[in-house]
């Protein structure tokens, strides 16, 4: 199947940006894979195109860097290529208690959930208004919805994704170009074990398959909705937050993100 669209992915050499890729290749986009890893990046290039028989191309580049959007923008420029369709997946966790954890990684975290997602709509969006189409695909987390101690700088960029992404896309209505955000619980990756949390409760009940979360966001952007959360559990969640006092929901979250954080 080849629908001769391209869709640049970030962050997807694995969990959930991979499964990301593979949906977008089954669907025939072509596509610009974005990440640091390069041996990562190449496996999975030569993997996807000779699987799916798709053009493919990969950049790489550590997406925490200042200056990492506008390189992105301008290889991409320099390649004469259309970006279809925009999915900002690149993402990482420091989690911990707050006087525990590391600034600095919180500042690239900050910058990459933040800035980089910022800028990269701010750039490419041009372009898609321009052509009258086009589709971003930004992923936010459960966390977009609830302040999570112990992970409470994650949450709050999160947060950001999600209020951005909803003000932008009502912006835009009418104009072909839309703005979709997924919002995903616990996922069965890499990502809870790079930040320590895989043994926390929030890890071990109704984790989810990042095939499964590819598949919801991918119908959800083609419905071009403005924000989906992934999973009934993770639906009831949400609502919850809402409903139930906000010293409840805080003492859930430090029971789901494990009290081994606590200060001592």
């Amino acid at each position: 199947m080849k629908n001769n669209k391209t869709a640049l992915i970030t962050g997807c050499t694995s969990g959930l940006g991979k499964a990301l890729s593979v949906k977008f290749a089954q669907k025939g986009y072509n596509l610009i894979l974005v990440a640091r890893n390069e041996d990562k990046l190449k496996e999975l290039s030569n993997y996807l195109s000779q699987t799916f028989h798709i053009k493919l191309v990969f950049i790489v580049y550590g997406l925490e860097k200042p200056e990492a959007a506008e390189y992105v923008f301008h290889k991409v420029q320099e390649l004469d290529l259309k970006v279809d369709v925009l999915v900002n997946n690149a993402g990482f966790n420091e989690f911990g208690n707050f006087i525990k954890t590391s600034r600095e990684k919180e500042h690239e975290m900050m910058y990459l959930h933040m800035f980089f997602v910022t800028d990269m709509m701010k750039l490419f969006l041009p372009l898609m208004l321009g052509n009258k189409q086009g589709q971003i695909l930004n992923v936010g987390s459960t966390g977009s919805y609830i302040s999570c101690p112990y992970d409470a700088v994650y949450a709050a960029t999160k947060s950001y994704i999600l209020s951005v992404s909803k003000g932008i896309n009502a912006e835009l209505k009418g104009t072909g170009v839309t703005i979709t955000t997924l919002c995903p619980g616990s996922t069965k990756t890499e990502f809870a074990a790079k930040a320590g949390m895989e043994d926390t409760l929030l890890f071990k009940l109704f984790v989810m398959s990042p095939e499964r979360v590819a598949d919801i966001a991918y119908k959800a952007l083609m419905k071009r909705k403005t924000a989906v959360v992934a999973g009934i559990y993770n639906k009831i969640l949400v609502i919850s937050s809402y409903i139930l006092p906000n010293r409840l929901v805080d003492n859930l979250s430090k029971i789901m993100l494990g009290k081994q954080h606590r200060a001592d």
